[in-house]
């Protein structure tokens, strides 16, 4: 099943389901929000399939997008497992990464 993340109406971003669960739990540690990655972890234990990035707080939205910008396509990198897909996975990632450009955010510092 696929699963969505939405950025901004008209800029979104679909992934298997096993994919998006690891997009989302790439966060929930780094966020210091915590009441957003308690939100997070609900739609993955909940296999719910989708984020709204608008349904967050504005600062936890910027976080994300910085933690994405900043160490999601390397954390793919050196996490996923060794298949011949993962050229492709990879790819798949930095089309959400490029994405949050499309989308409009801000540029972000490194989340740390």
């Amino acid at each position: 099943m696929a699963s969505l993340i939405v950025l901004k109406p008209g800029v979104d971003w679909t992934a298997t389901g096993g994919l998006f669960d690891w997009t989302l739990e790439f966060l929930i540690s780094r966020l210091s929000d915590r009441q957003a990655a308690s939100a997070l972890q609900e739609i993955v234990d909940n296999n719910l399939g989708s984020l709204w990035i608008a349904d967050l707080p504005a600062p936890a939205q910027r976080e994300i997008i910085g933690h994405w910008r900043n160490g999601l396509v390397t954390a793919g990198e050196q996490q996923l497992p060794e298949t011949e897909h993962k050229v492709d996975v990879i790819r798949h990632l930095q089309e959400l990464v490029d994405a949050t450009y499309s989308a409009g955010f801000p540029e972000t510092q490194d989340p740390g």
